[in-house]
């Protein structure tokens, strides 16, 4: 194999080259996006069926569509609810599905559904993915153009252009208005002529007529006959003639109003308190959020000369900044500890040389890597580049081994040419060994499923794509580059200890001596370390995701059901002086009846999108808590909660929106409102608990108008007939269309608002019968007001109602484990049932899969030992080594107030293969189990161990000090690989060998008693 290496040196080199390059191309056109692409295995069927009572809409509508999507193959849970004519169904399905066919499935099933649903239900069914929250968004002011021309240009101008964007998915556009004309009809003057509303509506579309009706040919010619009696303004609106006679002619002027007005919409868009028109781009799956960025901004420059003069276009949210922020801060971190590495080298082996083959070989590495996640289809990411982050220690850990071991080699020829490459192969069992154990407890993580398996494959991929290749350099390309660059006095002046690490040395030997001829000095040391391990796993809390600081967050608010579009203006107004006062806001955008996903809701709701200034004196969370408490006192009608964008995107894609959620099963819904209210009094007064809700949502009041069946029949109409009118009258009918530019303007046909305004103006309402006499909306119908009805809610379809809150300044394990004392005694009637969901449930079940993959790890670690060394005194010494390693690391975390979160048992389970790597490269060193040798194996392994820890603890402090945007995620998985790695160092050179010494004694004591029995 040396002769090999000796001959192909020139060409490995060169592959090696070749790859770096190769990585270096396809980074520059790798996908950036902030997480990983997931495929979230949920879809969402919303249905729309008028405004039929919320019970009525259960049995008509949400049943028959959650008995048919449950038959969907592979739904694990569906859940529904229910408001006023309109149902919003979720359905989950298990992890991996094939979503395409999923969404194909459910579509089907309810298309077979739909016939035996209420006439005219409209229904819509989507896939849930990253894709259905915006990465950027605009807003556009003016002082200059109104509403119309605003939403106009928004539409008409703007909206292609960001659509011809590649990478572009979907561009949406809030507030604004759309012009239409408006024929206000006086039910009187209708009268008065014997004419109808829906006279009026025919006359209007049977005058707007542009159709083919035929064609000549004629003169060698074709031609096409149209009948074109168009109408283009309001003028030629008026003048629709709607009834002739002897007496003349009755013009729609001469019984209506009609001039340009605007469709009419419960919903208010602003932008820092202006009013606004708000543009969301949305991008497609697997594209590049930065990219697309650029580009719309490259975009806006080269057209700034055909914007409107007065607008002024604004950036309310813009995700790539976000993204650039954290993969800087990971790029960094990367080069802080690159940088810090160097230092390290330079100050133990004191050359040059040596320095520079590891500087070419980090860098090369990781290039190398880029290739292997562009062939898996991945993305830099905030995982992805994190794990490259989290991997460099390592890196540099195979090179360093390497190079010692030759330097070593080297130096016990003095004056010889010694055969480098050959002395490299020496180490090929122990570096294939130590490479395979760290990269082998990754494998388990392939079987975890949700968001946790969904984000930390990505990490695990790049993290073994790096050691990987790691492993290849260091056997192939660093024995090269150290014969070609390495001399006889470069690796005398390596092998000479400096006096403090030969004063370490010496003093270490005589130690590690002491210990292991007596090693039971070992037993109170172990005990007490064991003890503050244990102890300390008992102080940390659990939580889930780490926080991030996205620089900006949501504010959803709900005002009291049924407030008018008008009041919770004013109540906003007030919401927007308290964010205009507070320092750190940048700017904001709100929606009101509008969603920032896109979807419609009551007049009385609605979202803001806070961003905040990049340099600030307060954390995000403290903002969100100041302005969430000034709401709170300043404006109590209003009913708030805040959350991260981010937070909040994981939250709807999973169906699990809050930290903390409690679910109220029972069979009546007045008892489960009253239960839902208790629960929501008991955890309200937990510590850390904030934004606690009842899951009781009130949709606002109703003037419900109740057509008598008997007295219609007797004015010779129907219930359908009556409603139809009123739906004319009130609301209004589009019956017609005029092109004007590039859209088509409605011509809506309805009575004055004065004449329904009030319920006494409601009640003597004009209605036409048939035979063409009128009479009083009374006469016909009861109208009475209605209070406002709770939307109903089902799991699985079992009625419930789900108490939510979200978590502040507090471990969410022990606040859950608060929650549940507090709801332990309360006393439940008979049939209803709690049931505990939200992040809580998803973070349960992420430890327990966590759990059982640092078991598998550990498992999968103890085959592979078995195989390098085939002696189990070895195996248990390590593994021993190892388990003993992952109590500091709880001790680390205690000691940073760090919770045990998903990230932080990544890093656990990766403390497993670090140690059991370090332990490799100390067992290829002893030869046997005596005292002397375990002693020289020790002194000998020393100087490396030390480098390479103190390396990955430098190369990890930048992640693990959170500087920098995103850095937060990756904090607690450097903290506790730091931890261990601090612990290693007296495990792996003291304890250690200690251990396997007393297990190689007690193996010869019971193999001598064995014989002298036998």
């Amino acid at each position: 194999m040396g002769d090999w290496l000796q001959r192909h040196r020139r060409s490995l080199l060169f592959m090696l080259v070749v790859l770096v390059l190769a990585g270096l191309m396809v980074a520059l056109k790798m996908p950036v996006a902030l997480f990983p692409n997931i495929t979230f295995p949920r879809i969402v069927v919303s249905a729309d069926s008028g405004n039929m009572p919320i019970a009525q809409t259960q049995i008509a509508v949400t049943r028959p569509l959650e008995q048919a999507l449950r038959a969907v193959p592979g739904v694990q849970r569906i859940r529904s609810t229910t408001a006023r004519g309109a149902a919003e169904i979720s359905v989950q399905f298990a992890w991996g599905t094939n979503m395409t066919s999923a969404l194909l499935q459910a579509e089907s099933a309810v298309n077979r559904t739909l016939p035996r649903l209420p006439p005219n239900t409209r229904f819509r069914a989507r896939r849930m993915d990253p894709t259905v929250f915006p990465i950027l968004g605009l807003s556009l002011t003016s002082d200059r153009l109104d509403s119309v021309a605003l939403r106009h240009y928004a539409y008409y101008d703007l909206r292609p252009l960001l659509l011809a964007v590649h990478g572009v998915a979907q561009v949406d556009i809030q507030g604004g208005a759309q012009a239409e004309y408006q024929v206000i009809v006086d039910p009187m003057r209708l009268q008065s002529y014997g004419l109808s509303l829906t006279d009026v509506e025919h006359a209007l579309a049977n005058s707007n007529i542009i159709t083919a009706v035929g064609r000549l040919q004629r003169h060698y010619r074709l031609y096409q006959i149209l009948s074109d009696s168009p109408l283009k303004n309001a003028q030629d609106i008026g003048h629709t003639v709607l009834k002739t006679g002897a007496d003349g002619v009755v013009d729609l002027s001469d019984v209506a109003q009609i001039h340009p007005g605007t469709v009419p919409q419960w919903t208010t868009v602003t932008a820092n308190g202006k009013p606004a028109v708000l543009v969301t781009v949305k991008q497609q799956l697997g594209a590049n959020t930065v990219a697309i960025d650029q580009a719309i901004r490259t975009l806006l420059r080269q057209n700034v000369g055909s914007i409107p003069a007065g607008v002024k276009i604004s950036t309310w949210y813009d995700q790539s900044q976000l993204i650039t922020a954290a993969a800087s801060s990971v790029r960094d971190a990367i080069f802080i500890g690159a940088g810090l590495a160097a230092l390290v080298l330079l100050a133990f082996l004191r050359n040059l040389r040596l320095t520079f083959i590891v500087a070419i070989v980090l860098p090369s590495v990781l290039l190398a890597s880029v290739l292997i996640l562009y062939v898996l289809h991945q993305s830099f990411n905030i995982m992805t580049l994190g794990g490259m982050a989290a991997a460099v220690g390592l890196v540099v850990d195979d090179a360093v081994v390497m190079l010692e071991h030759i330097m070593r080699r080297i130096s016990e020829h003095p004056g010889e040419r010694v055969p480098v490459l050959h002395s490299a192969l020496e180490m090929s069992k122990p570096l294939a060994g130590s490479s395979a154990a760290t990269i082998v407890i990754f494998a388990p993580l392939a079987f975890l499923s949700g968001v946790t398996g969904a984000f930390f494959q990505a990490l695990a991929i790049s993290i073994s794509a790096a050691l990987i290749i790691s492993f290849l350099v260091a056997y192939l390309a660093v024995p090269i580059l150290a014969d070609a660059l390495l001399t006889s006095r470069d690796a005398e002046r390596a092998e000479r200890p400096g006096r403090l690490l030969g004063w370490t040395s010496l003093h270490y030997g005589q130690v590690l001596e002491k210990l292991l001829r007596r090693p039971i000095l070992l037993v109170p040391i172990l005990c007490a370390f064991l003890a503050l391990g244990g102890w300390s796993y008992t102080q940390v809390g659990s939580g889930f995701m780490p926080s991030m600081d996205e620089g900006g967050f949501v504010l959803d608010y709900k005002a009291a059901p049924g407030t008018s579009l008008a009041e919770t203006d004013r109540l906003l107004e007030q919401v927007q002086q308290i964010l205009a006062k507070t320092p750190e806001v940048a700017s904001y955008s709100r929606r009101t009846g509008l969603q920032l996903g896109g979807g419609i809701i009551e007049a009385n709701a609605g979202d803001f999108f806070i961003r905040l200034k990049a340099h600030r004196n307060r954390s995000i969370w403290q903002v969100m808590q100041s302005v969430r408490d000034q709401i709170n006192m300043q404006v109590p009608g209003l009913r708030v909660e805040t959350g991260q964008l981010m937070e909040d995107l994981i939250g709807d894609l999973t169906a699990v929106p809050q930290p903390v959620e409690i679910k109220v099963f029972g069979a009546d819904s007045r008892t489960l409102g009253k239960v839902a209210a208790q629960v929501a009094k008991r955890i309200r007064t937990v510590p850390g608990v904030v934004e606690v809700f009842d899951g009781v949502t009130i949709a606002g009041d109703a003037v419900d108008i109740h057509v008598d069946p008997v007295k219609a029949a007797l004015a010779g109409m129907t219930p359908g007939q009556v409603t139809t009118q009123l739906q004319s009258l009130m609301e209004g009918r589009v019956v017609s269309l005029i092109p004007q530019g590039q859209e088509m303007v409605g011509v809506r046909v309805r009575a004055p608002h004065d004449r329904w305004n009030e319920i006494r103006r409601l009640r003597r309402l004009p209605i036409v019968a048939p035979d063409g006499h009128y009479l009083a909306l009374e006469q016909v119908a009861r109208i009475q007001i209605k209070a406002g009805q709770a939307e109903l809610q089902a799991e699985n379809l079992k009625p419930m109602v789900a108490v939510t809150a979200r978590i502040e300044g507090r471990a969410m394990g022990t606040v859950m484990g608060v929650v549940k004392a507090r709801l332990a005694h309360l006393s439940l009637p008979h049939g209803v049932y709690l049931q505990y969901g939200g992040l809580y449930r998803e973070q349960q079940k992420a430890m327990h899969e966590l759990a059982l993959v640092l078991l598998a790890a550990i498992l999968l670690v103890a085959v592979l030992l078995l195989f390098l060394y085939e002696r189990f005194t070895i195996v248990l010494s390590i593994l021993a080594t190892a388990l003993l390693a992952l109590g500091s690391v709880f001790i680390g975390l205690w000691i940073t107030g760090t919770q045990r979160n998903i990230t932080a048992m990544i890093g656990i389970t990766m403390i497993v293969g670090i140690v059991t790597e370090t332990a490799i490269f100390f067992f290829a060193e002893a030869q046997n189990s005596d005292v002397a040798e375990l002693v020289r194996a020790g002194r000998a392994r020393l100087r490396p161990v030390l480098m390479t820890a103190i390396i990955a603890i430098l190369a990890l402090m930048p992640l693990a000090l959170g500087l920098g945007a995103g850095a937060e995620m990756q904090a607690p998985l450097a903290i506790a690989i730091i931890s261990g790695l601090l612990a290693e160092l007296p495990l792996v050179l003291v304890v250690m060998p200690g251990i396997y010494a007393a297990l190689e004694a007690f193996s010869r004591r019971m193999a001598r008693s064995s014989v002298e029995k036998s």
